[in-house]
């Protein structure tokens, strides 16, 4: 019997412990050595899909300690100051390959059964699918670290290419096999085998081509030319656009790639200072409109701050409302802000988290001995908390990073019952927006395509009744955005909140200042379009889409990012300190993930092409090709 030869299959210890891997043990058969008709495309293409889905182990490190926290989806350290851990990059690095190793067997063992005649009339479609995952895999990888190796993950020590080559190749694998694929095929007997699409031949073709604008969009502000006539080629083609066509995965309880990215319940995942800042104020919804009755005493005026607590509290950031903590709940915000973070100690809301020390919301405030000098009550308020260095402030300060006294993501992310989401047809319209920003020609206007996006995430949340009253608002966010289109009146420099010594009950006034975003127009603008529909795409792919809003802020500085807190120096970000934390620089946020340190020996030739391509050191600061320099 003719063996197959399956060059490609770096076949490592657990790599194929799915559902692929079990044909093979039913066969008794191993895999390396399994005849043509006993190895089927579907298997490899299924076991990189579904690993991909990272079990527990690689999703704490990499989802949530890495992109959630650079991505500003949730209070963050580590990356968040310059800060990463090699072993994290080294299980990445070696997950990573191997989903990309199985996607390029699926390739060759579609190849080789053409070849042989041993072919099943779907296998030229599994072939293009197995193309647009490995092109997905592939831009996740360089996004993460960089150069890579586009021929790599067959057994043996590849060439690196720069970021350019590696874009320019998976458009170009988008646009192929999209194209190829035969709409008029079925592959019904091996659906269960594709856990995002059922192998729906349309579907992928609509992701691969929607995917095409999003690879196409991240080239903009530095190969202007190459993105425009990739998006507005891909543009023409059909697109996911609906909730249906989204790329999203089942996933399972348990311990498995299936095990919800966000399951783990030691991780905190409190509301970031920027997500709050973008949502209160903006859209026009009162909160009184939006929770129930029981919550009226606690919903605060707008013209008021909160408690101010200049003692327990860090001021060394350009966060606007630094210093201060919202003693109840914020008059306006934006509709989806309950619904994915709730209220703490609404104990009875069926998607509060119940997990870690969630039911004790009571925290006090201390002095440098260690006496109460004020207790917070986090039960019915709702703040976001910012990284950092605190220094003198994080050990008198017993309510920041209290899991039951701020608020969390929702128990919906954290149970491993949802569906993870890759790609949701709101990108689709946020991008055609931006394209239309830019004067390219798409197929609608810009704020038909930003009216839509904005709709599709709301009947995601099940808050779709508001986006109409929300679309129309003119009211600003914190940070001086507001969402109605035709709105683009940039705010006043400052303007005038009352507050609460949190010390002596004092009342005062105070002025309070919109920040400057010196990395998007020299912050001179606040609330232009492109503002406005980074803002949008930011709030939408919250919490499942924590790379994206970090490539977004990457590419274009948008939205804006508050500096990590610098009351003591922090040495994996030495550029940030003292006298400078009320601007704006690339070099305050993180930008990559380093290589992992055995690269170098093993493999050190691709190592040196990697730091030559990369064009700079090899550090969480260097930016890549794309990205703002």
């Amino acid at each position: 019997m003719k063996k197959l030869n399956i060059s490609s299959a770096l076949l490592l210890s657990g790599i194929l412990a799915v559902s692929s891997c079990s044909k093979f043990d039913e066969m008794g058969v191993n895999p390396k050595e399994a005849s043509a008709s006993q190895v089927e495309v579907e298997y490899f293409l299924n076991n990189s899909i579904v690993g991909a889905q990272m079990d527990p182990h690689i999703a704490e490190r990499i989802f949530v300690i890495y992109w959630k926290n650079a991505g500003r989806q949730q209070l963050g350290s580590g990356i968040s100051t310059g800060g990463q851990d090699d072993g994290y990059n080294t299980d990445y690095y070696r997950y990573i390959s191997g989903w990309l190793n199985s996607a390029v067997t699926a390739i060759e063992i579609a190849d080789s059964k053409k070849a042989n005649g041993s072919a099943w009339p779907y296998n030229e479609n599994l072939k293009q699918v197995a193309r647009i995952w490995r092109a997905y895999l592939l831009s996740e990888m360089a996004d993460n670290f960089g150069p890579i190796a586009i021929n790599g993950f067959e057994g043996v020590n590849p060439d690196f290419a720069d970021v350019k080559t590696v874009y320019y190749h998976v458009l170009d694998e988008l646009k192929d096999a999209s194209a190829k694929l035969d709409l008029n095929v079925s592959a019904d007997a091996v659906k269960a085998l594709d856990p995002a699409y059922g192998f729906n031949f349309a579907r992928w073709q609509k992701y691969a081509n929607s995917l095409r604008l999003r690879l196409a969009m991240r080239l903009s502000e530095v190969d202007a030319a190459k993105a425009k006539a990739e998006f507005e080629d891909a543009v023409t083609k059909p697109l996911l656009t609906t909730l249906d066509d989204a790329f999203q995965v089942q996933e399972k309880d348990g311990w498995s790639p299936l095990t919800g990215v966000m399951s783990r319940p030691w991780n905190t995942q409190a509301l970031s200072t920027t997500l709050e800042n973008l949502m209160v104020g903006l859209g026009g919804i009162k909160s009184s409109d939006q929770l129930a009755a029981s919550f009226a005493p606690y919903i605060k005026p707008a013209n008021y701050a909160g408690l101010q607590l200049l003692n327990h509290f860090s001021t060394k950031t350009n966060e606007p409302y630094a210093g201060f903590f919202l003693d109840g709940l914020p008059y306006t915000v934006d509709p989806r802000g309950y619904k994915a973070f709730p209220i703490p100690g609404d104990f009875n809301n069926p998607n509060f988290p119940k997990v870690g020390d969630w039911s004790v919301t009571v925290r006090n405030l201390v002095d440098d001995g260690g006496a109460t000098v004020r207790t917070l009550e986090g039960a019915n308020t709702w703040n976001g908390s910012n990284g950092g260095a605190w220094g003198a402030y994080g050990t008198r300060n017993q309510w920041r990073g209290w899991p039951g006294a701020a608020p969390r993501v929702a128990g919906q992310f954290r149970l491993s019952t949802n569906k993870r989401m890759f790609f949701g047809p709101w990108e689709t319209y946020f991008l055609i927006a931006e394209a239309a920003v830019r004067n390219w020609t798409v197929p609608m206007t810009g704020e038909n395509a930003y009216k839509a996006g904005v709709q599709s995430n709301f009947d995601y949340w099940g808050v779709g009744s508001f986006a109409t009253a929300y679309l129309a608002s003119e009211d600003y966010n914190r940070v001086g955005t507001s969402v109605s289109w035709n709105h683009v009146a940039e705010p006043a420099a400052s303007y005038s909140m009352n507050y609460v010594n949190g010390y002596t009950n004092a009342a005062g006034t105070t002025t309070i200042n919109y920040p400057n975003n010196g990395l998007y127009k020299n912050g001179t603008v606040k609330n232009d379009l492109l503002t406005k529909i980074i803002t949008q795409k930011f709030i939408a792919q919250t919490p499942w889409l924590p790379l994206e809003t970090w490539s977004d802020h990457r590419r274009l500085g948008l939205p804006f990012f508050e500096n990590v807190n610098a009351e003591a120096p922090i040495a994996t970000m030495p550029d940030l300190n003292a006298g400078n934390y009320m601007t704006s620089n690339i070099k305050f946020f993180p930008q990559r993930l380093k290589y992992p340190a055995s690269l170098n020996n093993t493999n050190s030739k691709g190592y040196q092409q990697a730091l030559t391509a990369l064009g700079g050191a090899d550090n969480v600061l260097t930016p890549l090709w794309w990205a703002k320099k």
